[in-house]
């Protein structure tokens, strides 16, 4: 973009007996055009590189690729994110879920992270640092609540109003108006009164992305430097160290009603 501005007009006084005295000053700018054009950042820039810039960041670059490009782990499939339910979002949801257990001593009963928040599919093969920053870019992290199953069915119809997210430890169905039919939780009906931990980011806690009712939560633990990015890192390592790739699939946890 290009904005063409008009200088600015000076109006001074004089020198009086070895004084300098300004008698008006008077700075105007105005917007006399505006020009506007779109710059795509290709592939193209890639042919003609500058060469001072590269070599200044010569050194930060090695250090930077040398640890996005660590190997953490492998994943058996390929998993993408998407409405109503999809693999990756399981399984990010199960990582928040499990999560839990290191704030209350048990998993959550629910787990909840927003579509929007991740940012990339997983291919099959190995998962690297880099892929890891991709899918969940965001400083996003761990909070644990607890709602009344009543403010919980309220969730669970937030959840239906956006045609989906990602959950863990929910069944549900909803119909074509995206309204909930029916819901269970770890396969159980949910009970009015009865109290539900909920595994979910900070900023869904804060009830963005329609989750409203999360606002009414009667309690809030969001443990310090528990970042999602960092619970998955961790999640990957854990089930390497164990011989396991990682995996999920569709599992009917929300389902449209025919």
């Amino acid at each position: 973009m290009k904005i063409a501005i008009n200088k600015p007009k000076w109006i001074v006084g004089a020198a009086i007996g070895g004084f300098f005295f300004l008698a008006s000053c008077q700075t105007h700018y105005e917007v006399t055009a505006v020009e506007a054009y779109r710059m795509p950042m290709d592939s193209v820039w890639d042919t003609i590189p500058d060469e001072a810039v590269r070599t200044l960041l010569s050194p930060y670059k090695v250090r930077v690729d040398s640890v996005m490009n660590e190997v953490k782990g492998e994943a058996a499939v390929s998993m993408d994110r998407f409405r109503p339910e999809s693999p990756l979002s399981n399984l990010i949801a199960d990582v928040l879920r499990l999560a839990a257990k290191d704030v209350t001593g048990h998993p959550a009963d629910m787990g909840l992270v927003n579509i929007g928040g991740i940012r990339n599919a997983l291919t099959q093969g190995n998962i690297t640092t880099e892929n890891i920053y991709e899918i969940l870019p965001f400083e996003n992290s761990l909070c644990v609540l607890t709602l009344k199953g009543v403010h919980l069915r309220a969730l669970l119809e937030n959840i239906a109003a956006r045609g989906g997210e990602g959950v863990s430890g929910v069944k549900m169905t909803i119909d074509s108006q995206r309204r909930v039919l029916d819901a269970r939780i770890g396969g159980q009906p949910i009970s009015p009164d009865r109290l539900y931990t909920i595994a979910t980011i900070d900023y869904l806690a804060e009830g963005n992305d329609g989750m409203t009712a999360l606002k009414q939560a009667r309690d809030r633990i969001c443990p310090e430097g528990a970042t999602l990015r960092g619970l998955f890192v961790k999640y990957v390592e854990q089930q390497t160290a164990a011989g396991k790739k990682i995996t999920a699939k569709i599992e009917g946890r929300i389902c449209l009603a025919e």
